[in-house]
């Protein structure tokens, strides 16, 4: 067998309906739409949350709640997150863990508004780690481990900040 003799199987790929080209095609005058009018249209999406003029239902519910539009994001890091960097040889233990520290060995990504320690997962070394933000369980199990935890909130930026009373 030769390169140019290789083909697909029969029925492996299957053409595309050509939608209104003739009334011989099966899928000609409305296109397969099978209304004239707005509803044949491109572009009428929000036709079906329409309800004859009675008020629409999304309309009728409730709303409840409110997102902060300016909320702070912080990564998420457990601690068998980092007692696998450490096992790996990604952490060294020994020195103070911060978020720059941990975007360098790879743990996250990027610090985004700060970091956020969990407690999920087993510790065993005795580490010194920075963070924006600490679990209560987090805490906990970094202190029986012989480590500390040092919580530094996040710096704002002077904008978000109320303005000034005059």
């Amino acid at each position: 067998m030769k390169l140019n003799q290789l083909s697909d199987n029969k029925g492996a790929r299957k053409e595309r309906t050509r939608v209104g080209r003739g009334i011989g095609s099966g899928k000609g005058k409305t296109g397969g739409r099978g209304v004239k009018g707005q509803k044949s249209r491109s572009g009428v999406s929000g036709i079906r949350a329409f309800e004859g003029g009675q008020m629409p239902l999304y309309m009728r519910l409730p709303k409840r709640g409110f997102n902060k539009p300016n909320r702070a994001k912080y990564v998420e890091v457990n601690l068998g997150r980092l007692q696998t960097a450490i096992d790996a040889g990604k952490l060294d233990a020994g020195t103070p863990i911060d978020a720059a520290v941990l975007t360098a060995a790879g743990v996250i990504r990027r610090p985004l508004d700060g970091v956020r320690l969990l407690g999920t997962g087993e510790l065993t070394a005795k580490v010194d780690i920075t963070v924006a933000h600490a679990s209560a369980s987090a805490k906990a199990a970094v202190e029986k481990a012989g480590g500390s935890v040092t919580v530094n909130a996040p710096v704002q930026d002077k904008d978000s900040g109320k303005k000034a009373a005059k």
